[in-house]
């Protein structure tokens, strides 16, 4: 009874995918074996599978159409197993977006060993070991803002930042160290983002990276260091509070973020520097959505009381506070709010209208 029970619930929840969701049905006319697996196996097995899937068929020595074809594949089941579990309220939203950023994880790591496995194979590159081609290579993936953070959701964009570090690759190609990373990120990224008949697994985005008007898509670690040294921006203080490395040589990307530290948990409370990343908020306001709130077309992402403000008003705070206490330094804006919240004190400071100090600062520009 129980069994006959759960096909009958599991057969309305996809009565009503295929009523409602073109997307969702394409995605189980064509892949109708997976979506038996997922119905019969559960989410949690399911996506497991695909990870066993990315491992074993995109893996370092697969062809490039291969392990294109697979992390299309594997991306359309992610987004269908992660979307019913969603729907039939299985899985918490952490879990959701849990799930498609390690989904990411694997992708982007998956492609990036591709590519390096294909450079040491031609010479370009002499790696530590081929069978683990991202180990000791120096090429540093870092993911940033939702990715970052483990809070990606169905359609985002995927930002990054592409780094090498000289100190660790062992380059032995004709062309410049600079040139044969320009030219493999250019392919990593072609090969997560073109079209094909399997579609695409992710748009990706650097412009994060430093001065993107006037860099590579792929720079050198000193370069970096010595942009955030001399340049930095105060917003790209806030947007390091996300970054992970993601794929590539992890542990210098670990090396990297250490290096930064300094430059985005300043210990002394800089007001300039928190009223130049309101600015920034201010321009969005300018631009689109600064009004008052409403029901009707309001943008709830970069209108006023919207995602971006909200995630603003919780970096800001993280960089008020958190060259102090590090407890204040968790990449997830729901749980970075949950610890400033914790803070009774420091929440009754900010919200008191005639608060002043540095939580002020941070609550003032996002009233006005």
């Amino acid at each position: 009874m129980q069994d006959a029970a759960a096909d009958e619930t599991a057969g309305r929840l996809f009565d009503a995918v295929f009523g409602n969701s073109p997307f969702l049905t394409s995605c189980m006319l064509l892949d109708a074996a997976f979506a038996r697996d997922l119905l019969t196996g559960g989410a949690d097995a399911a996506f497991e599978s695909v990870l066993a899937t990315v491992a074993a068929e995109a893996a370092p020595d697969s062809s490039q159409d291969a392990v294109a074809a697979t992390l299309r594949r594997c991306r359309r089941r992610v987004a269908l197993l992660t979307a019913i579990a969603d729907i039939a309220g299985l899985w918490s939203l952490d879990q959701v977006t849990g799930t498609l950023s390690r989904f990411a994880d694997a992708a982007i790591g998956a492609a990036a060993a591709h590519l390096l496995h294909r450079a040491h194979e031609s010479g370009d590159l002499v790696l530590p070991d081929p069978h683990d081609p991202a180990r000791g290579s120096g090429l540093i993936v870092l993911g940033m803002g939702k990715l970052g953070a483990f809070e990606l959701n169905y359609s985002s964009d995927i930002d990054l930042i592409l780094l090498f570090d000289n100190e660790v690759v062992d380059y032995g190609g004709r062309e410049s160290a600079q040139q044969f990373f320009v030219r493999l990120s250019r392919r990593l990224i072609a090969l997560l983002e073109d079209r094909t008949r399997d579609g695409y697994v992710f748009r990706i985005d650097l412009r994060l990276r430093p001065d993107p008007g006037s860099t590579p898509p792929a720079i050198s670690v000193l370069a970096a260091e010595t942009y955030y040294e001399s340049a930095g921006q105060n917003w790209e203080r806030a947007a390091m509070i996300k970054a992970r490395p993601i794929a590539g040589d992890i542990e210098a990307g670990r090396r990297f973020l250490a290096m930064l530290r300094p430059f985005i948990w300043r210990r002394s409370l800089d007001f300039d520097a928190i009223q130049d990343i309101h600015s920034i908020k201010r321009q969005i306001n300018a631009r689109r959505g600064g009004g008052a709130v409403a029901v009707a077309g309001h943008n709830v992402k970069l209108g006023r009381g919207g995602i971006r403000e909200i995630e603003f008003f919780a970096q800001t705070q993280q960089l008020i506070w958190g060259g102090r206490q590090p407890e204040m330094r968790s990449p997830r804006t729901c749980e970075a709010l949950a610890r400033l919240a914790a803070d009774r004190a420091r929440v009754t400071v900010a919200l008191r209208p005639d608060a002043s100090g540095p939580a002020a600062v941070g609550v003032a520009s996002f009233s006005s």
